[in-house]
């Protein structure tokens, strides 16, 4: 992690994560406004709003824009609710606007590991927790492969493209996230390494 002013960017092999800007402000409402984003709450309607939402964000939060190592940006992802006394914090706002961009690479394992990373050992934070759409049974079923531990269910808990959702709570600590998340993030990044190195 650097840091740059009051700045933070995060370096792995096939991306970097970069704090969100104002001038970033037409790209991530383009992916917003995506249908890849039909799950996620709603957002700014227009370029303006999204540029008062960024300049907006909290101090107990981090938004990071998910560029390839070319600078193109592909995704957007967060850590918000962060909480020093409690020592826990929310991932969030997780989206790969590019997908076609980023086929083959393991950009969004690479994201929520320098996030992770982040939160447990710059932050040292204890837990990691969310809700996610139960419906969104493919995003539920990787964060299980990758650690989160389903805590709970919110019956008709959010209001999301004009109706409500049941929304499933889960959980990781920092424990699980060494001894489950880390190796398996880790294998599948060495994979992509060991694919791309036999084209």
């Amino acid at each position: 992690m650097t840091r740059t002013s009051n700045a933070v960017e995060l370096v792995g092999r096939y991306i970097t994560l970069r704090q969100l800007c104002q001038g970033d402000a037409a790209t991530t409402l383009a992916w917003r406004q995506g249908a890849r984003a039909s799950l996620l709450n709603q957002g700014a309607t227009s370029v303006e709003e999204q540029e008062e939402w960024i300049a907006a964000r909290p101090s107990n939060e981090y938004n990071f824009l998910i560029r390839l190592m070319s600078d193109k940006p592909v995704g957007m992802i967060s850590l918000v609710g962060i909480d020093p006394i409690h020592r826990r914090a929310e991932p969030a706002r997780f989206l790969i606007g590019e997908p076609e961009a980023v086929k083959g690479l393991p950009v969004a394992v690479e994201a929520l590991k320098l996030l992770y990373e982040m939160a447990f050992d710059r932050l040292a934070l204890h837990r990691l927790h969310g809700l996610v759409v139960a419906e969104n049974r493919q995003m539920l079923k990787w964060h299980s492969y990758l650690g989160m531990k389903v805590e709970g269910r919110l019956r008709e808990h959010q209001f999301i493209g004009g109706r409500y959702h049941d929304m499933v709570c889960v959980g990781m600590m920092e424990g699980e996230f060494r001894e489950i998340a880390l190796p398996r993030m880790n294998a599948l990044i060495q994979a992509a390494n060991h694919e791309e190195g036999t084209r």
